[in-house]
C-alpha cells in the first residue's frame, strides 16, 4: 500500500476579496516509500494496479469536470495594476538641518567672522528677484557646528549674542542722531551750526505751534495770578487756573512730540508715534482735573461764601492782553491745521475731529477755549461791577470750568479713539482693494483691513487667493522651455521626478513671494501713508 501512487485532482479555492477573486492552484505531491517522489498529473502506467484502474474510471468523469473548470478560469487572466506612491517624509529635526542659510543671517545671528565661513560648504541659490544674480548660501548645520566651534558652547554664544544686541541698539540710536545732524547740516551749511534733532522739530509743524503757545500761556498766567491777588475776582482765578492748566498740557504736549521720533526698537518695532496721542489724551485729563475741577470749585465757593470785589481796572486790561495774546496762538493753529488738511485733501472739520495731528488739535482747542473763556470772564466781572452782586462772578467761574471740560471730554474721546485703532477713509480702502483685485495674480482677497496708526501711518492687512495658475505660468515665461522639455524627458523612475518636482516648486514659491513684494510695493505707491503691508496667502 505505501508503493501505491497517489493523485489528487486539482483544487480550486477562491478567497473572499473586498476587491478581485483569486484562484489557487494547488498540486499535492506525494513520496513513496523508496523515496521516489510522483506529481499531480504524473502517472506510471507500468505500476498501475487494477484498484487505480477503476479509481481511475470511476473518477474520470470527475476529472473531465474539473479540467473544464480549469480551462474556463484560465480564459480570463488576472491583471493587478499597481500605483506608484511616494513614501511619506519624516519632517523632523534632522530634516530641518539641511536648511539654508544666507552669509550675513549666519554671522549675525551665530556671532561668526566671514572668514569662518570660508571653510563651510558654499552652495548657490537662484534669487526670487529678477534684477538679482545668484547668490551664495550655507547648510543650517554646518553654520550651528561652526559656532559651537568657535564660542566652546551654547551658553557662550547666548552671551556673546545678548552683548552684541546691546550694542546694537546703541548703534542704531547713534545712527538715527547723526542722520538727523547730517540733514541739519544740509539745510543750514555756512548760516548758522545745526541744530540738535529734538529741537529742530519745535521750529516747525506742530512743534512750532506748541512752543508759541506754550510761552503766550506762561506769560498770560504770571499775568493773571497778579490780577487776581490784586482784586480777588473769582473769574480771574478760574482764567490764571485755565492759562496754568493750558501750560502745563502744552509741555506735555512738547514731551510727546520729542518722544515720538524716537527711532523703532525690537520692543517697539512700529515706531512711537502713538506718544503725541498718549500725550494729548493726558492733556485732555489734566484740563478736566485741574482747569475745570478748580473752575468749579471755586465758583461754588463763591456762590456759597459771596464776598465784594475790588477794582476790576487792572483785571479788564490783562483779559485784554490775554484776548489778543491766545488769539494770535489760535490763528498759528488754525493756519497749521488748514495746511495739513489741505494736503491730505480733507476739510478743516474733518481733520479736527478724526484728530490727524493730536498736537495741534490741543492748541487749537485750548486756544479757542480760552478765547471764549476770557469772553465770559470780562461779561461776568462787568455785571458784577455794574449791579455789584458777587453771584455773576461766580457764575462766570463755573461757566468757564464748564467750556473746560467739554473741551477735555472732546480731547479724551478723539484720542482714545485714534488709540484704539481706526480705519482709514472708506475711499481710500476702496482704491486698496480694487488695486488689489484688479491684479491678474490674484484670484480674491478677504478679511482686508486698513488701519490708521496716526500720524499719517497706515498698516493695510489682507488675506490673498493667489492664482496658482498665473504664478507658474509667470515662472514658466522666465523659463528655457526647450530644455524643461528635456529634463522632462530624462524623468526615468520615481526618485527622479521627486527631485524635478522639488527644484521646479520652490522656485515657483520664490516666484510667489515675488509677486507679494511687487504687490506691496504697488500699495505704498499707490497710498504713501501706507507704510506696512501684511499678504497672507490663502
Amino acid at each position: 500500500g505505501w508503493q501505491t501512487s497517489m493523485k489528487s485532482g486539482s483544487l480550486s479555492y477562491i478567497l473572499p476579496c473586498n476587491r478581485l477573486p483569486v484562484q489557487l492552484m494547488s498540486q499535492v505531491r506525494v513520496y513513496t516509500s523508496n523515496g521516489q517522489k510522483k506529481g499531480l498529473g504524473s502517472e506510471d502506467a507500468n505500476r498501475s494496479t487494477p484498484e487505480e484502474s477503476q479509481n481511475k474510471a470511476g473518477t474520470g468523469r470527475q476529472d473531465t469536470s474539473s479540467a473544464g473548470q480549469k480551462q474556463s478560469f484560465r480564459k480570463d487572466p488576472i491583471q493587478v495594476k499597481v500605483k506608484a506612491v511616494l513614501k511619506k517624509r519624516d519632517y523632523g529635526p534632522k530634516y530641518t538641518q539641511n536648511n539654508f542659510i544666507t552669509g550675513v543671517r549666519a554671522i549675525n545671528e551665530f556671532c561668526l567672522k566671514s572668514s569662518d565661513l570660508d571653510q563651510l560648504r558654499k552652495i548657490k541659490r537662484r534669487s526670487p528677484h529678477d534684477d538679482t544674480e545668484t547668490f551664495t548660501v550655507y547648510l543650517r548645520s554646518d553654520v550651528e557646528a561652526k559656532s559651537l566651534e568657535v564660542w566652546g558652547s551654547p551658553e557662550a554664544l547666548a552671551r556673546e549674542r545678548k552683548r552684541r544686541k546691546e550694542a546694537e541698539i546703541k548703534y542704531r540710536e547713534n545712527l538715527f542722531r547723526n542722520q538727523r545732524l547730517l540733514k541739519e547740516y544740509r539745510e543750514f551749511f555756512g548760516n548758522t551750526k545745526p541744530r540738535s534733532s529734538a529741537a529742530a522739530m519745535f521750529f516747525k509743524g506742530p512743534g512750532k505751534v506748541v512752543m508759541v503757545a506754550i510761552c503766550i500761556n506762561g506769560l498770560n498766567f504770571f499775568f493773571k495770578l497778579l490780577a487776581w491777588v490784586y482784586t480777588g475776582s473769582a473769574s480771574m482765578f478760574s482764567e490764571a487756573i485755565h492759562s496754568l492748566a493750558d501750560t502745563c498740557n502744552q509741555a506735555l504736549l512738547a514731551l510727546g512730540i520729542s518722544q515720538s521720533a524716537r527711532t523703532p526698537d525690537p520692543s517697539h518695532p512700529y515706531g512711537f508715534t502713538n506718544m503725541r496721542y498718549i500725550a494729548s489724551l493726558i492733556s485732555g485729563v489734566g484740563i478736566f482735573m485741574m482747569g475745570a475741577g478748580l473752575s468749579w470749585y471755586h465758583g461754588i465757593m463763591g456762590l456759597l461764601h459771596p464776598h465784594p470785589i475790588e477794582s476790576l481796572l487792572w483785571a479788564y486790561c490783562i483779559l485784554a492782553g490775554s484776548l489778543v495774546s491766545e488769539g494770535a496762538t489760535l490763528l498759528v493753529a488754525i493756519n497749521e491745521i488748514r495746511r495739513s488738511a489741505r494736503a491730505k485733501g480733507l476739510s478743516f472739520y474733518q481733520y479736527v475731529v478724526q484728530s490727524r495731528d493730536p498736537s495741534t488739535n490741543v492748541v487749537l482747542l485750548e486756544d479757542a477755549a480760552a478765547v471764549l473763556s476770557v469772553a465770559v470772564a470780562a461779561t461776568c466781572m462787568g455785571l458784577t461791577s455794574l449791579t455789584g452782586n458777587p453771584y455773576y462772578d461766580s457764575v462766570g467761574s463755573l461757566g468757564v470750568g464748564t467750556l473746560l471740560g467739554t473741551v477735555s471730554a472732546f480731547l479724551i474721546y478723539t484720542n482714545t479713539e485714534a488709540l484704539l485703532g481706526r480705519s482709514i477713509q472708506p475711499e481710500q480702502l476702496q482704491r486698496l482693494t480694487e488695486l488689489l483685485e484688479s491684479d491678474p495674480v490674484v484670484r480674491a482677497i478677504h478679511d482686508v483691513k486698513a488701519t490708521d496708526m496716526g500720524m499719517s501711518k497706515v498698516r493695510f492687512k489682507a488675506e490673498v487667493d493667489f492664482d496658482g495658475r498665473v504664478v507658474t505660468r509667470s515662472y514658466l515665461e522666465k523659463q528655457d522651455i526647450e530644455q524643461l522639455l528635456q529634463e522632462i524627458q530624462q524623468v526615468k523612475n520615481l526618485e527622479e521626478l521627486e527631485a524635478f518636482m522639488l527644484k521646479h516648486g520652490e522656485n515657483i514659491i520664490d516666484t510667489l513671494g515675488a509677486e507679494v513684494d511687487r504687490l506691496e510695493k504697488d500699495l505704498k505707491q499707490r497710498n504713501p501713508d501706507v507704510r506696512h503691508v501684511d499678504l497672507e496667502i490663502l
